[in-house]
């Protein structure tokens, strides 16, 4: 099993395999908070993350998107006052990836220093 939390992204190419059912129940085991979810056919990992205000919830936003910038691994964000849902995926494949776990991971680290 690898750890997601030191790992990093690789680049992803379109015929890359997206994660197997054996793979998933083995990673999401490791992001317990997060949940997997079909949006068009395409299966995402989300979170709310919650927060005491508008301005917390920006500076989380703000350390996930220079997370993604440095790992070249981009998701959705939904920042709310008191709240920002966050969801993985990969576009390339339209689906979920190894990937898309290490970056759930390593937000989940960045709220847990936050916090």
């Amino acid at each position: 099993m690898i750890q997601l939390k030191g790992a990093h992204c690789e680049a992803c190419r379109a015929d890359a395999p997206k994660v197997s059912d054996e793979e998933l129940a083995e990673l999401i085991r490791q992001i317990p908070d997060w949940s997997p979810m079909v949006r068009e056919n395409i299966m995402q990992l989300e979170r709310v993350f919650q927060f005491d205000n508008f301005v917390e919830a920006m500076a989380f936003t703000n350390r996930v998107g220079d997370l993604a910038e440095s790992e070249n691994h981009h998701p959705a964000l939904l920042t709310e006052w008191g709240r920002v849902t966050v969801t993985w995926w990969s576009h390339k494949i339209k689906g979920l990836h190894r990937n898309d776990f290490i970056m759930a991971a390593k937000t989940g680290e960045i709220f847990a220093d936050m916090s």
